[in-house]
């Protein structure tokens, strides 16, 4: 059974957008307790574990130093976590002003803070952007690394301009690969904002919701059910994809294939080892 969140004619999630495995309902989140589960409550049955997602809630107004810091924080604990775990990615709203980025910064804080995004992206675990009003910036940088992508019906992606000018950072990188040349350019060369429904259409978000709590926790749940180190290699995979050639990707893929052989072999000899029912048993 596939179960996919999305949105519904009236604006509310839905299961449409986001392919994951499960056989359980999934209960709405108890009144107080944030979508993330990260409430110190024992869980229900189906829902995620005492902290099941590393979450990090973005401030754009903080100094780019401090906003690397909290990156790198947020990796550090999500990879001391086992398989299952979720980053949760809270971009609200930027305060007016926001749109000029790095602000005075040098080449060296550029540096870490594109390794930090970039380690993000490249985590075991999965991660989802939880994205509203103006997204610019650092929060842009986020939202485009991030595995699924959930946005309220206000959202407007802000170009980070600066005299007129788009940052070249790596979002102009992963815009382009994320989008085509095309579509790239129209964005970056002339710094159009994107709407929400735009965003959707263009694939920049997975999902518009109005209640943005509600449609995380139910991504959570899913996601934690397959995120582990085999599924960041499928996510390595495709980013690769758009890059090399044939025969470059050959070698990786079929690495990737021996592995999956392998641990299927592994699952398939443990079961048969498992013993069964005592069948017929004296008494019975």
């Amino acid at each position: 059974m596939t179960r996919t969140p999305g949105r519904t004619a009236g604006g509310g999630a839905t299961t449409k957008g986001l392919a994951m495995r499960t056989h359980d309902t999934l209960p709405p989140p108890a009144e107080g307790e944030p979508a993330d589960g990260t409430a110190g409550a024992v869980p229900e049955p189906g829902r995620p574990a005492d902290g099941l997602c590393t979450t990090l809630e973005l401030d754009a107004r903080q100094p780019l130093p401090e906003l690397t810091a909290a990156v790198t924080g947020a990796c550090d604990r999500a990879e001391a976590r086992a398989d299952g775990s979720v980053v949760l990615l809270r971009l609200p709203d930027a305060p007016a002003g926001t749109r000029a980025w790095p602000g005075a910064v040098d080449i060296q804080q550029i540096n870490r803070w594109e390794r930090a995004v970039r380690r993000l992206e490249r985590l075991p675990a999965l991660s989802i952007a939880v994205a509203s009003g103006a997204c610019g910036g650092p929060a842009l940088d986020l939202l485009l690394v991030s595995d699924y992508r959930i946005g309220s019906p206000d959202l407007r992606l802000l170009a980070p301009v600066n005299d007129g000018h788009f940052w070249p950072g790596m979002a102009v990188h992963r815009i382009s690969r994320q989008l085509g040349a095309a579509r790239a350019r129209q964005i970056v060369l002339w710094g159009d904002d994107i709407d929400a429904v735009r965003a959707r259409d263009l694939g920049l978000i997975d999902q518009l919701a109005d209640d943005t709590e509600e449609a995380a926790h139910t991504a959570a749940v899913l996601m934690g059910r397959i995120s582990d180190r085999e599924l960041a290699v499928r996510r390595q995979l495709l980013l690769e994809a758009q890059s090399l050639e044939f025969d470059e990707a050959l070698g990786p893929h079929l690495a990737a294939c021996d592995r999956e052989l392998r641990r299927l072999a592994a699952a398939a000899a443990a079961a048969a080892a498992e013993p069964g029912d005592p069948a017929g048993a004296p008494g019975e």
